[in-house]
């Protein structure tokens, strides 16, 4: 007998963030060029503002997704006890392209993330890419739009 639940791949193996500033669940794939995350938004959220998920918050978690695709160079796939599988990482949104928020998800949303990557420079100590993404829940459409990133390994 198959399971129907899909098999999600722990966030934490791909990101430095912690609690309160993580702002994904789970990735649901992964590969060089794309990633797919979910994040269920709860009342605890930092960037909670009218019950709903805030531009800034919103922005954060397609970053943090978007970060996944050049953090996988630096983080260990299946982390050891000690390290958690941080090595000590430095990333920040370098430049924002172009993003367009269509809707504030309301808590209780599963939003999906998606970010492709457009162009990459990866070298030992450091990654500047820049990615499209877009993060959705079912048909509605919430955040589109191109950023650049800059990941540091310390």
């Amino acid at each position: 007998m198959m399971n129907s639940e899909k098999a999600y791949i722990d966030i934490k193996n791909y990101l430095p963030h912690l609690q309160p500033m993580l702002m994904v669940d789970a990735i649901e794939h992964i590969c060089l060029e794309r990633v797919l995350t979910h994040f269920e938004i709860k009342t605890d959220c930092i960037f909670i503002e009218d019950n709903c998920l805030s531009a800034s918050g919103l922005i954060e978690n397609a970053a943090q997704t978007c970060s996944s695709i050049s953090g996988q160079h630096y983080f260990d796939k299946e982390p050891s006890a000690e390290s958690q599988g941080n090595p000590g990482i430095l990333g920040f949104i370098s430049s924002i392209k172009k993003i367009t928020i269509h809707k504030l998800p309301e808590i209780g949303t599963k939003i999906q993330t998606e970010a492709i990557l457009i162009s990459q420079v990866q070298m030992p100590e450091y990654s500047i890419c820049t990615l499209k993404v877009t993060a959705y829940h079912l048909d509605t459409l919430f955040l589109e739009g191109e950023m650049n990133l800059f990941l540091q390994k310390n």
